[in-house]
């Protein structure tokens, strides 16, 4: 079954019944079907990925296949904490009762993964999903066909539409299924696309957990350890060939140790990513050319470049940019490949108030000593912060992983991701509520028991 809308009609048909029958045990067996899927299909995921964009395989086994098995065992280890219901304190006027939170699924979910991890945001989402109790439809890129096919195939084999199903397709397919009445969107892509999305959700009054992007830019401080923030940066910028999220955009380095932190970086660079292969391909050619337009672009308004030698329209050597400027297009847009700016600035003040004033961030890097890691993470505002480190900010699994403003709205991996497609319901009982004794009529007596109400929560 492919038609998006009966799909949906299946899955909402079998909302209520799973809402309660489909508990803890059946969740964990959900669970283990698609840990299985993962595991016995590693060299297809492999080919698929090498086919759509020339990601190597080891790349492929630790950024789509890992954080996948790592999203499902994490889950299956603290579902039973996740799914018991949390008793509250039910205040001064609910003694007499008792208060208790009940996370129950919120039925059916809607989620669109983007291309550049095809398998890690698709099936991370549905690992959340499925352990609140949520059925899914699943809508992949259309610009990684391979994996689409792949993914469509697979889950066709191991689940029942009726739980988790994959509808493909280009934008019309995304926007009929947008225009469901779904019980949560889990949307993974740029922050223009988020907006669409979000926009559409409205209709519906449909909640959503939207996982965007932008510039996030790194500092390196004079007291930095240049060499691990060279290692560092070269791994998480050119990682899927610039092609993160999470990727660090930009760099601004201390002057003091500008020119040293280039030539490291430069170096680290090559002894990372020179051997044929290592470098996963741009997805392509729109991209390929919207890149060596920024690259242009930067070069003829006096920037200094290094590498970015071209093969072709997809492949593209790591590049780096020096003496850009804010008005170069570079700086505007978030780069979304194997490019990198590095900026040197001497007040630190001015970066931060260069960061404040552009859209908050995914992801924001600091690469120095406590003093200088305290002052940026209490001065900025981004989705996370990862001091000393690149990228693995989207991996913890006990981190909330998300955005904020033009970044992203919601949270997801772990406890956040279940907590995203469970709706966290009240439930209040009455044992021997004194409630009834300020029912009007309002006499005296009411209003004095009113009043002393008022003086004891003061």
């Amino acid at each position: 079954m492919s038609d998006p809308v009966a799909l949906f009609e299946v899955q909402r048909a079998l909302a209520p019944a799973r809402r309660s029958g489909f508990g803890r045990a059946e969740r964990l067996a959900a669970l283990e079907v698609l840990r299985r899927m993962v595991l016995d299909n590693r060299p297809a995921i492999v080919a698929a990925l090498e086919a759509d964009f020339g990601k190597h395989p080891v790349e492929t086994l630790l950024s789509e296949i890992l954080p996948v098995l790592q999203e499902i065992a994490h889950a299956r280890r603290h579902l039973r904490r996740w799914m018991r219901p949390r008793r509250v304190w039910p205040g001064l006027t609910g003694l007499g009762a008792s208060a208790r939170i009940v996370p129950q699924p919120k039925g059916v979910a809607l989620i669109i993964a983007p291309w550049n991890y095809p398998v890690t945001l698709a099936l991370g989402p549905v690992v959340s999903a499925l352990a609140a109790g949520c059925s899914v439809i699943l809508k992949p890129s259309e610009m990684v066909p391979q994996t689409s096919a792949l993914l469509a195939s697979l889950i066709a084999q191991c689940f029942p539409p009726d739980l988790v199903a994959v509808v493909e397709g280009g934008p019309d397919v995304a926007t009929a299924l947008l225009a469901l009445p779904f019980d949560h969107i889990f949307f993974t892509g740029s922050p223009e696309v988020g907006r669409i999305v979000m926009a559409a959700a409205a209709r519906n009054l449909t909640p959503v957990t939207l996982e965007l992007g932008g510039k996030s830019p790194v500092i390196v401080g004079a007291d930095a350890d240049l060499a691990q923030a060279a290692r560092w940066i070269a791994w998480g910028r050119f990682f899927n060939g610039g092609q993160t999220c999470v990727a660090p955009d930009h760099v601004f380095v201390e002057a003091t140790v500008a020119a040293r932190f280039s030539a490291m970086i430069k170096d680290e660079t090559a002894r990372m990513w020179a051997e044929p292969g290592n470098l996963a391909r741009v997805v392509n050619a729109r991209h390929g050319a919207r890149l060596r337009g920024l690259i242009g672009d930067a070069a003829a308004a006096g920037a200094a470049v290094t590498g970015g030698q071209s093969a072709g329209e997809t492949a593209l050597a790591p590049t780096f940019l020096e003496g850009t400027t804010e008005g170069m297009e570079v700086s505007r847009q978030e780069i979304f490949g194997p490019v990198l700016p590095l900026i040197p600035f001497s007040d630190l003040d001015q970066v931060l108030a260069r960061i404040g004033a552009g859209p908050k961030p995914l992801a924001l890097y600091v690469f120095g000593g406590r003093a200088l890691a305290d002052r940026v993470v209490g001065q900025t505002a981004s989705g996370s912060v990862g001091v000393n480190l690149t990228l693995l900010t989207f991996s913890h699994p006990n981190l909330p992983f998300g955005g904020i403003g033009n970044s992203g709205l919601g949270a997801a991996h772990g406890h956040e991701g279940f907590r995203a497609f469970s709706h966290e319901r009240p439930v209040l009982t009455n044992r021997f509520l004194p409630m009834p004794m300020l029912f009007p009529p309002y006499g005296p007596r009411v209003r004095r028991l009113a009043e002393t109400l008022l003086r004891l929560v003061r």
